[in-house]
């Protein structure tokens, strides 16, 4: 299957990006939230994304007018129920996202493909939620979307050969580039990256250097192009805590409990940049 049309579920940072990047490659694009606000949140951020291109040079304005003319929004599943893929980019919640998932198998065609871009979650359990298992596969994006070339496509114990294949065939025409992997705690990136997030915070806590010290010897020192701790402040250290607390949880392995550091910065609120602080402030 080719994909033409997506839907979205989740008008947030991740839904949005990957809404931008659908309808930037050309294809038609529904993205859906739960109260008119969050969609017209979304829709700013795209159109913002897409006014900052035009003036870097990266897209002509008939090239943005174009793609934003190829969105449409909507409260429920049933806005784009033609749709050839259905992705949820809930939060990381198992009762939202099976609740998304249930009334996009009810709601899709059955030759649909319903994917998650769940960063944590197992995507055989999700596949629970669904009527045909075969067509269900994870297609995790990465933070910012536009900005970031890679996407794992996860493959669940029922994942059929011709969803992967659909499923890449997706990232490819929008312009990314993906990597196949089983379904696991973490999946291949994350599995790596949040360990080495957790001991730049450990550090950090023990006093071995500063956090903007701790970021630049990441920099310079192993050619990241961002520090991890400023980068955990990006994804949110909510949502870093959490695929920590997963990961621990799921592998068995107390090596990925959260540092106690990013336990106290979240319950006093400094949750990164969507709070203004963090690791830093903004």
């Amino acid at each position: 299957m080719k994909v033409q049309k997506v839907l979205v579920a989740g008008a947030g940072q991740m839904g949005a990006g990957i809404v931008q990047v659908a309808v930037v490659a050309g294809l038609q694009a529904t993205m859906i939230d739960v109260a008119d606000e969050f969609v017209a949140k979304g829709m700013a951020g795209i159109e913002k994304q897409l006014g900052r291109a035009v003036d870097k040079g990266r897209i002509s304005a008939d090239k943005r007018d174009a793609a934003l003319g190829r969105i449409t929004t909507g409260l429920d599943v049933s806005a784009g129920a033609d749709a050839d893929l259905f992705i949820e980019a809930a939060p990381e919640s198992l009762v939202v996202k099976r609740g998304l998932l249930e009334n996009a198998a009810v709601a899709l065609r059955p030759e649909a493909i319903i994917a998650t871009n769940t960063s944590s979650l197992s995507v055989t359990t999700l596949a629970g939620f669904v009527a045909r298992p075969e067509r269900f596969v994870g297609i995790h994006f990465f933070n910012p979307v536009p900005a970031m070339a890679l996407v794992e496509v996860v493959r669940g114990a029922a994942t059929a050969d011709d969803t992967v294949a659909a499923a890449r065939g997706f990232c490819e025409a929008v312009g990314k580039t993906p990597i196949t992997v089983k379904d696991s705690p973490g999946f291949v990136v994350n599995r790596i990256l949040f360990p080495m997030i957790n001991g730049a915070a450990q550090a950090l806590a023990e006093g071995v250097a500063s956090a903007a010290d701790i970021d630049t010897g990441l920099k310079l020192g192993a050619n990241f192009p961002m520090g991890p701790l400023a980068l955990a402040d990006l994804v949110g250290l909510d949502t870093t805590k959490a695929i920590l607390e997963t990961l621990e949880r799921d592998l068995g392995d107390a090596g990925y409990r959260p540092c106690p550091l990013l336990g106290e910065l979240v319950a006093a609120g400094k949750l990164g940049r969507k709070s203004g602080e963090g690791f830093f402030t903004y």
